[in-house]
Order: structure tokens, then sequence, then C-alpha cells
């Protein structure tokens, strides 16, 4: 049988022939090198030259006197991670929080990375309480005898006793999710009837800076707003200086009050409760807007909810 002969090898491929490069494509390169740093490709080719240009007899005496010195490889290119849902917080884009002022953000969205459970009554009996129920009570027991002795009305309602009582008989309150409305004031412990709970505290402003104020809050971002009004030219603004108060929402049959009393020949306002209120019970009181047209929706879900808070 005659042998089939092999078949004829492919011709060799021509060179690539390339375009040389204009002045500024050149610099161009360099200049990314510059900024962006060298990565393993760039090194490589950088040491193929190098041991060319050794081999070259003319023009390059210079290159005996110098040896090769591996560089480190500062443009590492790592494929960026995908931020998942369960991530946290967005990315800002300018690397910081506080260059980008205020934004909105979705209530679905915080719910992603913040602990949307409140404080259970579970959690708080291991929290050694009965020390400081014991301190409090003996200051009360101390104001009531002091009272009884002196007698007189006039005491009962003066400044220096309703000082002692903002100072003193501060309350236990925790700040967490509401079934109201977003941030919510509960109590960490029991508070009867009657009794100073919180003041509210924040920047006292007259009527004109309070609505600039309010237009500047509503363009930053900031939903809520808490311009609080004392008198007829007077405002508490506790929107970026305030309290835990500021957090307790509006109920239509709420178990607090608001109440303006003057200490110092300055005007305050205090919360005081209503009916006695129990561990993890949410704290509100009636907001007592004015009536609009333009209706903001009540969600407090009492039997007697009047369906808007203005």
């Amino acid at each position: 049988a005659r042998r089939r002969r092999p078949p004829p090898p492919p011709p060799p491929r021509p060179p690539r022939a390339y375009e040389p490069r204009s002045e500024f494509e050149q610099m161009t390169i360099l200049y990314d090198i510059w900024n962006s740093g060298l990565d393993s490709e760039d090194m490589s080719y950088l040491r193929l030259t190098y041991e060319r240009l050794l081999q070259q007899t003319s023009g390059a005496d210079w290159l005996n006197d110098t040896h090769w010195v591996h560089h480190t490889i500062t443009n590492l290119t790592t494929p960026k991670r995908k931020r998942r849902p369960q991530d946290g917080p967005r990315e800002h884009q300018t690397g910081s929080a506080r260059s980008e002022g205020y934004y909105p953000i979705s209530k679905k969205e915080k719910d992603k990375y913040l602990d949307v459970c409140p404080v259970s009554a579970r959690q708080l009996e291991g929290v050694d309480t009965q020390g400081t129920n014991r301190v409090l009570s003996e200051r009360r027991s101390e104001q009531r005898r002091l009272l009884s002795a002196i007698g007189t009305s006039a005491i009962m309602d003066s400044d220096l006793l309703k000082l002692n009582q903002l100072k003193f008989r501060k309350k236990k309150l925790r700040f967490g999710r509401s079934r109201i409305h977003e941030w919510g004031l509960f109590a960490m412990e029991p508070i009867a009837a009657d009794e100073m709970v919180i003041e509210y505290v924040g920047q006292n402003i007259r009527q004109m800076v309070a609505d600039m104020r309010e237009k500047r809050y509503v363009q930053e971002g900031i939903g809520s707003s808490y311009l609080f009004r004392v008198d007829h030219d007077t405002i508490i603004d506790a929107t970026k200086c305030g309290n835990l108060a500021r957090f307790i929402n509006h109920c239509c049959t709420p178990n607090c009050y608001a109440k303006v009393i003057t200490i110092e020949s300055q005007k305050k306002i205090v919360i005081y409760s209503k009916q006695p209120i129990g561990v993890d019970e949410e704290i509100t009181y009636d907001y007592k807007f004015p009536l609009e047209d333009n209706k903001i929706p009540c969600l407090c879900g009492t039997e007697s909810c009047r369906g808007s808070l203005n």
C-alpha cells in the first residue's frame, strides 16, 4: 500500500505590526503607572526590556553599572466584593458619612441592620435595681417629711422643689423600636401617677428661627420635627441637641401629659405621668397639634384614636 504523505506544515504567521504610539499616548501610559502603580504584567515586561538592553552592544554601556532590583507590586487588581443586603448600611460615595450630609433612609432599609425587637422584661431581670430604688425611696420620704414639717402650699410649688425633682428624681428610661412609629421611649421601672418622668431638653429659639429651621430640616431629609412650643414666641428645638424625651410618640389616649414649669425665671417643659406606668410600657402624650387641612395620620391604634395628629 502506498503511504500517505504528511501534510505540509502551516506557513509561519507574520509578525504583528503595531503602529508607533504618539507622544501623548506614551505620556498617558506613564501617568497611569504613576497614579495606579505597577502590576505583575508591567513588572515582567520591564524586566524583559532591561535584559534585552543588556544584550545590546551599542548605546547601552551605562547599563553595565546597574543591576535589576524587584519592585513591590502596587497595583493589586482585587475584585470588589458585592455588598449583600444583610451586610449593613449603604456605602458612601465619598468614603465618609459626614461629608454627604443628611439623606432619608427608608424604614425597610433600617430594619436590615437595626435591632427591631424591644428589650423584654426577662432581659431586665438580672439588673440590680434594689440599691437604686432604696436611695430613691429615701429621697422621696425625706422630701415628704420636709413638706409636712413646713406645711405650706407655696413651698410645694416653689422653684427649689421643682429643681430638686428634675435633678434627683430621674426615672429609668430607654428608647427602642415602637409599635406606634419608628422609635419610642419605654419605662424601665414602675412609675406612679402624677410623677415627673423626664424633661424635654433642647435649644430655646424664637418663632422666626423655628420656621427657618423647619424648612431646612425638610430639605436635609430629616423626616421628624422635634420642635416643642413653650409659649407664643418660644420654641424648644431638640432635633440635634436633645435628650430621650424627643423619642416620645403621640397617642390619642396617652399615659402622660406635658406641663410648662418655671425654674429660676426660665420656662421648661416636663412630662408627667397621668396614670401608673409599668415596666416596658411605652411613654406617650398628646402632641395637641393645631387643626390644619393637611392632616398627619395617627398610628397609635387605640379605640378612641382621632385618626390624625392635627
